[in-house]
């Protein structure tokens, strides 16, 4: 890896934050992994100061969990916790989405289209068989929920739990079908919100990401069969 240096305000222990965010995110660091703090600063070329703080960072995101006598790791959540944040996410997000109808300008939508344009063209061009989005206004997700103006629905979604819900987005996203299909529902959900049907927004929201939580639910059943079948 090429070293980090400062990048306008950036500090080094901020653009490693963001290296270490979108590695955890798609899984380059995998879920549960032990943080080896000598390795790491082999690999990106730098200090342990640095590297601690953005640790510490990562900690304070969620991503990283530090476990009394073992050290920090990579967070790894079961599946009723992953669930439990699922539900959260339907339910909020329809709310964003249901809200972003009323209150995004139409500028705001029309720069959506075009950064899912971006999208599509990325996928297509790169050939991936996953939706890997950047983090912040590089996110439809995230820019929605910007739109719903409700200061409590962005501190809850776009707060602490921000990575964390990205991290396991991205785990839901690696199919051959699905980036064709979440950009299509991307697009309705677009067009629900320019047309300022509310309601119809929340819906198709809460639908696309009740698919994602039913692939969870499906590799949950999977899993315990096999394991009953082993036992």
């Amino acid at each position: 890896m090429q070293p980090l240096y400062p990048k306008d305000s950036l500090t080094i222990a901020d653009r490693l934050s963001e290296e270490l965010i979108k590695a955890i995110v798609k899984g380059q660091i995998p879920s549960g992994s032990k943080i080896n703090e000598p390795e790491l600063a082999r690999a990106y070329q730098i200090s342990r100061g640095p590297l601690r703080e953005a640790i510490r960072r990562l900690e304070g995101l969620r991503l990283v969990v530090r476990i009394p006598h073992v050290g920090a790791r990579v967070v790894s959540l079961g599946a009723e916790e992953l669930l439990e944040i699922y539900h959260v996410r339907e339910a909020l997000e329809g709310m964003a989405a249901r809200l972003a109808a009323v209150h995004m300008s139409q500028a705001e939508i029309s720069a959506l289209y075009r950064l899912l344009n971006l999208h599509e063209a990325d996928i297509k061009q790169s050939g991936r068989c996953d939706y890997f989005q950047e983090g912040g206004d590089l996110d439809i997700h995230y820019r929605i929920i910007q739109g719903s103006r409700n200061a409590r629905l962005m501190e809850l979604l776009c707060g602490e739990l921000y990575h964390l819900i990205r991290m396991y987005r991205y785990r839901c996203s690696q199919s051959p079908e699905r980036p064709q299909a979440a950009l299509h529902e991307h697009r309705h959900i677009l067009a629900a919100i320019e047309q300022r049907d509310g309601e119809f927004a929340e819906m198709l929201m809460r639908r696309h990401i009740s698919t994602a939580r039913q692939v969870i639910e499906k590799n949950h059943h999977a899993m315990l069969s096999q394991t009953e079948a082993t036992a």
